[in-house]
């Protein structure tokens, strides 16, 4: 079973790229003169990287935010850090000259680590246990961004609104690997600090009075894995903007699958998670649409439903 799942992804993964309402020409996309050389090098090959390290990083960051919180339900975006990115994005889309809204996705990566650094403000007054007091403070501070948001669509003009709402809904459009070298950095310092630490993830997983006896200092670790999930998110949402329902679903059905602890899973869930944005974008521009589906509003399709099942199940097991 778990090597036809991973044959099937490698294959997803293989065929994407040359898959879309454009047939390719295989034989000429190593030809610098054919049109299928650009289709495939700047659109399509780009794309498909960019998908699959913004799904690692999204899957991965939602296990370890899983992880610190003991929570099973909380992701990525739980912080706000997400809402400050989109909110940061809609200044610069709103203020920013029309000479210089190619700079919008900086402010955007601003609102993140911005978002961040309040947190590790916030977090300096709490002990290492408090972590669902720092989980309450971000859901109030995506409030806050929220509120903040709807008074930018309020004084927005059109234009400017469906510019706001269209980063809303994720987008995966890149135009070669200027973008997508960023997200990649991002990604594997993401993985190489959550392998670095996964003995202590172990432990924390355990529990925090066993972590706490072997000598873990709980309140740094914590900090440190937020800490870069977080930046590495806003990496990720100042090129693709918000996507959600990644970091909550393939955590969840990795777990299902091999059956073992999150610590022992680590580049599985890495991998599906970048296999499962492929996917989701794969279905997103083969629809036949006259425009394209936003990439956000099919992971929300199946990570909405999911996301009611996993709280009728919580409740099923603590009845």
């Amino acid at each position: 079973m778990k090597l036809i799942i991973f044959l099937t992804a490698l294959a997803i993964l293989a065929l994407s790229p040359f898959m879309g309402e454009t047939p390719l020409d295989i034989q000429k996309i190593f030809d610098p003169e054919a049109m299928e050389y650009l289709l495939f090098w700047d659109l399509r090959f780009p794309r498909v990287a960019v998908a699959f390290v913004s799904g690692a990083i999204l899957a991965l960051g939602g296990m370890v935010f899983q992880a610190v919180f003991r929570n099973a339900l909380t992701t990525p975006f739980t912080l706000g850090v997400s809402s400050g990115a989109t909110l940061a994005t809609a200044i610069g889309i709103i203020f920013l000259p029309a000479s210089l809204i190619a700079f919008s996705p900086l402010f955007s990566f601003l609102g993140a680590f911005s978002t961040v650094l309040l947190l590790f403000i916030f977090a300096r007054t709490l002990n290492a246990m408090e972590t669902n007091s720092l989980l309450l403070i971000g859901i109030a501070l995506s409030f806050f961004y929220s509120a903040a948001l709807m008074v930018l669509f309020y004084i927005s003009s059109l234009q400017e609104s469906y510019s706001i709402l269209r980063f809303t809904m994720g987008s995966l459009n890149v135009v070669g690997f200027t973008n997508v070298y960023p997200v990649m950095g991002a990604a594997l310092v993401l993985l190489g600090v959550v392998l670095g630490y996964r003995h202590e993830l172990r432990l924390i997983l355990t529990s925090y009075d066993n972590a706490f006896l072997k000598g873990i200092e709980i309140k740094k670790i914590n900090l440190i894995l937020l800490f870069f999930v977080s930046l590495s998110v806003g990496v990720s949402v100042s090129v693709v903007g918000p996507i959600g329902f990644v970091g909550l679903v393939i955590p969840h059905v990795i777990r299902l699958i091999y059956k073992q602890s999150s610590d022992k899973l680590i580049l599985p869930i890495f991998f599906y998670g970048g296999v499962f944005l492929v996917l989701c974008d794969l279905i997103a521009r083969n629809l036949g649409t006259v425009s394209e589906v936003p990439i956000g509003v099919v992971t929300s399709f199946v990570g909405g439903p999911f996301f009611i099942y996993l709280i009728l199940k919580r409740r099923t097991n603590n009845g």
